[in-house]
């Protein structure tokens, strides 16, 4: 069986990765799993380069095959940021409930039509043959005055989806990955790993 090492602490990505991806006669290894995987520093200018570093530092130590997601929140009113800093626009030690506040007050008493956003996500599997394979995907949305919901994790209470008239936390995790950056992503990982590794060796 295939073994897919997660370049990732982060349970919340770690519960979506492993439910989109359970059909796959692939052994999933987390942090879990294997003692000792380094910790990388998202230092890279992009999402692109913060995954990239992630999954080929991680494929190197384990020779294996590893998946790295990096991926935030653009909101166009703070010219797409918090960007590649989603998850620590707090601090380095910024907590989900920190940042959405953080945000919420920065949006605070802007109309409606002016809090687009949107969800970016970049993933990246890095095989042991030093060679990459990129995925993205990307979830238009606007940004809420309030929280609401009690699922997923991070920016998800504020993040309102117009198709569906929730915001991602009141959504179950198949809603949300139907419809998520991350979902977009993953279904693209799916096929490319279903089509081109599974059942093969070669790589």
């Amino acid at each position: 069986m295939i073994e897919l090492v997660l370049a990732t602490r982060n349970s919340g990505k770690i519960t979506e990765i492993k439910h989109s991806l359970k059909a796959l006669d692939v052994r999933i290894l987390t942090f879990e799993d294997i003692k000792g995987l380094p910790i990388v520093q998202e230092d890279g200018g992009s999402f692109y380069e913060n995954a990239c570093k992630k999954a080929t530092v991680f494929s190197s130590s384990t020779h294996k095959i590893a998946l790295a997601d990096d991926s935030g929140l653009e909101v166009a009113f703070l010219n797409n940021k918090p960007g590649i800093f989603s998850a620590r626009f707090s601090g380095m030690n910024a907590t989900y409930a920190d940042n959405n506040t953080k945000l919420l007050r920065l949006l605070k008493g802007i109309e409606e039509e002016k809090r687009t956003a949107r969800f970016r996500c970049v993933m990246v599997l890095a095989f042991t043959d030093g060679s990459i394979k990129k995925f993205e995907g990307v979830l238009n949305g606007r940004i809420t005055t309030s929280e609401e919901g009690s699922h997923g994790f991070g920016y998800d209470p504020i993040f309102f989806a117009p198709e569906l008239g929730k915001t991602l936390a009141e959504l179950s995790i198949d809603e949300k990955n139907k419809i998520s950056h991350r979902g977009e992503a993953l279904r693209k990982v799916y096929q490319f790993l279903e089509k081109h590794i599974i059942g093969s060796s070669e790589r």
